[in-house]
């Protein structure tokens, strides 16, 4: 058998190394989801909400994170990026402020929550803003999903973050989660859950509503730096993937709304406040809590 030419060999090795595909062709295609209680600088309800007196400051803060991911996987070789505007309303982000380039997803409710708009096509998922869990004796502003309603998220039997309930939605796409910024119980946990992902500390956690923090500037430099290491890993890093099916068990502050959602077919109730059903992928996991979230007979139109 003759000997391959070593340009050949170089070829067919690219070719097979995980991760290529889009690069062989130069496309990169990346999912950002942007948050708001891991921004620098972000403490209280004074920057989370229209009615905080320093919101419209903090919109323009959280919109110049996501400014610095876009700058980062742009320099990275992002030639495709969706943003998800994924706390409160889903209308935080100043989208004129974006590249004209870059698609955004805005408002609710979402079958995939606070990943919609991802699929099979994307090559890396980074996460802007995020905090800790609900179940986290640390970290700013710490819950799941809805700071008002719910105690806990576990899926097959594991606490989950929003991070890793939308690290899990990616990962059913066979995507990456590459990197995250927010606090550092924020970053800790989900490196805990996902592996050596690259995480942007932006600020200390020093109680629910207090934190050491970097300047907006300095966030927005790691943040860009480290959006560009992630992406740059990509190929390291492996989706996050739940064995299916998926079982959600989910923890509520009230008793009403465990009774009402256990009269929908395939949910038990497993305490006063708790219930739990199966879905056959996360997809349908996460249109679950969607609805159990939003949903009100009052709702109109």
């Amino acid at each position: 058998m003759r000997r391959a030419a070593p340009w050949f060999v170089l070829a067919l090795v690219l070719a097979l190394t995980p991760g290529r595909a889009h690069a062989q062709r130069g496309k990169l295609k990346v999912y950002i989801s942007a948050d708001m209680e891991g921004v620098a600088g972000v403490v209280t309800g004074d920057q989370l909400g229209p009615t905080g007196f320093e919101y419209g400051r903090f919109r323009e803060f959280m919109t110049r994170e996501v400014l610095a991911a876009i700058d980062g996987a742009k320099a990275a070789g992002a030639t495709e990026i969706v943003v998800s505007d994924s706390h409160g309303n889903g209308e935080s982000l100043l989208i004129d402020e974006l590249p004209a380039d870059v698609r955004v997803v805005r408002s609710w409710p979402r079958p995939l929550m606070m990943m919609e708009g991802i699929d099979s096509t994307f090559d890396a998922a980074i996460f802007i803003g995020y905090h800790a869990s609900s179940v986290n004796p640390t970290g700013v502003r710490a819950h799941t999903i809805s700071s008002a309603n719910i105690t806990e998220v576990r899926l097959n039997g594991t606490p989950m973050p929003e991070a890793g309930i939308n690290a899990a939605i990616a990962g059913h796409f066979g995507v990456p989660v590459v990197m995250v910024s927010g606090d550092d119980a924020a970053v800790a946990e989900i490196q805990k859950l996902l592996g050596p992902i690259e995480g942007a500390v932006v600020k200390r956690a020093v109680s629910f509503h207090a934190a050491e923090t970097l300047t907006p500037a300095a966030a927005q430099a790691l943040i860009r730096e480290r959006v560009r290491a992630g992406l740059e890993r990509r190929a390291s890093l492996r989706p996050y993937v739940l064995k299916r099916p998926v079982r959600l068990d989910l923890s509520l502050k009230s008793y009403r709304p465990a009774e009402l959602l256990a009269y929908l077919p395939g949910v038990t109730r497993t305490g006063a406040r708790s219930i739990s059903m199966t879905g056959a992928s996360v997809l349908d996991v996460s249109k679950f809590l969607e609805f159990a979230t939003n949903y009100s007979i009052e709702l109109q139109p």
